[in-house]
Protein backbone atom coordinates (compact mmCIF):
# COMPACT_ATOMS: atom_id res chain seq x y z
CA UNK A 1 0.00 0.00 0.00
CA UNK A 2 1.32 3.42 -0.96
CA UNK A 3 1.15 6.25 1.57
CA UNK A 4 -0.17 9.63 0.48
CA UNK A 5 0.49 13.04 1.96
CA UNK A 6 -1.99 14.99 4.06
CA UNK A 7 -2.18 17.49 1.21
CA UNK A 8 -3.33 14.71 -1.14
CA UNK A 9 -5.97 13.62 1.41
CA UNK A 10 -7.26 17.20 1.56
CA UNK A 11 -7.93 17.09 -2.21
CA UNK A 12 -10.62 14.42 -1.71
CA UNK A 13 -14.18 15.74 -1.45
CA UNK A 14 -16.15 13.07 0.41
CA UNK A 15 -19.79 13.96 1.06
CA UNK A 16 -22.80 12.47 2.76
CA UNK A 17 -25.38 11.57 0.14
CA UNK A 18 -28.85 10.06 0.11
CA UNK A 19 -29.94 7.66 -2.63
CA UNK A 20 -33.15 9.03 -4.17
CA UNK A 21 -33.63 6.67 -7.12
CA UNK A 22 -32.09 3.50 -8.50
CA UNK A 23 -32.68 1.66 -11.75
CA UNK A 24 -31.11 -1.09 -13.81
CA UNK A 25 -28.42 0.03 -16.22
CA UNK A 26 -29.90 -0.56 -19.70
CA UNK A 27 -26.65 -1.92 -21.15
CA UNK A 28 -24.94 -3.75 -18.28
CA UNK A 29 -25.93 -6.79 -16.24
CA UNK A 30 -23.99 -5.84 -13.10
CA UNK A 31 -24.62 -2.09 -12.89
CA UNK A 32 -27.23 0.22 -11.41
CA UNK A 33 -27.81 3.85 -12.31
CA UNK A 34 -28.62 5.78 -9.16
CA UNK A 35 -29.53 9.38 -8.33
CA UNK A 36 -27.88 10.71 -5.18
CA UNK A 37 -28.57 13.95 -3.33
CA UNK A 38 -25.29 15.36 -1.99
CA UNK A 39 -26.67 18.77 -1.11
CA UNK A 40 -26.37 20.34 -4.55
CA UNK A 41 -29.14 21.86 -6.64
CA UNK A 42 -29.38 18.76 -8.84
CA UNK A 43 -28.89 15.15 -7.72
CA UNK A 44 -25.83 13.34 -9.08
CA UNK A 45 -26.03 10.34 -11.38
CA UNK A 46 -23.71 7.57 -10.25
CA UNK A 47 -23.22 4.27 -12.05
CA UNK A 48 -22.55 1.58 -9.50
CA UNK A 49 -21.57 -2.07 -9.54
CA UNK A 50 -23.92 -3.00 -6.70
CA UNK A 51 -26.37 -5.09 -8.71
CA UNK A 52 -25.04 -8.42 -7.42
CA UNK A 53 -25.14 -7.14 -3.83
CA UNK A 54 -28.35 -5.12 -3.34
CA UNK A 55 -31.92 -5.20 -4.57
CA UNK A 56 -33.05 -1.87 -6.07
CA UNK A 57 -35.63 -1.24 -3.34
CA UNK A 58 -33.00 -1.73 -0.59
CA UNK A 59 -30.93 1.19 -1.93
CA UNK A 60 -33.61 3.88 -1.85
CA UNK A 61 -33.24 6.21 1.12
CA UNK A 62 -29.80 4.98 2.21
CA UNK A 63 -27.37 7.61 3.42
CA UNK A 64 -23.94 6.88 2.02
CA UNK A 65 -20.51 8.41 1.46
CA UNK A 66 -19.84 9.76 -2.05
CA UNK A 67 -16.47 10.62 -3.59
CA UNK A 68 -17.80 13.87 -5.08
CA UNK A 69 -14.79 15.30 -6.92
CA UNK A 70 -13.87 12.21 -8.90
CA UNK A 71 -13.56 13.09 -12.57
CA UNK A 72 -16.80 12.06 -14.37
CA UNK A 73 -16.53 8.95 -16.52
CA UNK A 74 -18.86 7.20 -18.97
CA UNK A 75 -19.67 3.66 -17.89
CA UNK A 76 -21.40 1.67 -20.62
CA UNK A 77 -22.72 4.90 -22.16
CA UNK A 78 -23.92 6.69 -19.00
CA UNK A 79 -21.89 9.43 -17.35
CA UNK A 80 -21.14 8.73 -13.71
CA UNK A 81 -20.58 11.86 -11.60
CA UNK A 82 -18.94 10.34 -8.54
CA UNK A 83 -18.38 7.10 -6.72
CA UNK A 84 -20.00 5.43 -3.73
CA UNK A 85 -17.77 4.17 -0.96
CA UNK A 86 -18.25 0.52 -0.15
CA UNK A 87 -16.26 -2.19 1.56
CA UNK A 88 -15.60 -5.50 -0.09
CA UNK A 89 -14.01 -8.81 0.71
CA UNK A 90 -14.14 -11.98 -1.32
CA UNK A 91 -17.49 -11.82 -3.15
CA UNK A 92 -19.24 -9.53 -0.66
CA UNK A 93 -19.70 -5.79 -1.12
CA UNK A 94 -21.32 -3.58 1.53
CA UNK A 95 -22.14 0.12 1.30
CA UNK A 96 -20.82 2.34 4.05
CA UNK A 97 -24.38 3.09 5.13
CA UNK A 98 -24.90 5.92 7.62
CA UNK A 99 -27.58 5.43 10.24
CA UNK A 100 -27.10 8.87 11.82
CA UNK A 101 -29.02 12.08 11.30
CA UNK A 102 -26.06 13.82 9.65
CA UNK A 103 -27.24 16.21 6.94
CA UNK A 104 -26.97 15.39 3.25
CA UNK A 105 -24.06 17.30 1.75
CA UNK A 106 -21.98 17.25 4.94
CA UNK A 107 -18.27 16.95 4.24
CA UNK A 108 -16.45 13.91 5.58
CA UNK A 109 -13.32 15.04 7.39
Amino acid sequence: MENISFEDWMKLDLRVGKILEAELHPDADKLYVIKVDIGEETPRTIVSGLRDHYELEALIGKKIIVFANLKPAKLRGIESEGMLLAAGKDDKCVLLDLESDIEVGSKVT
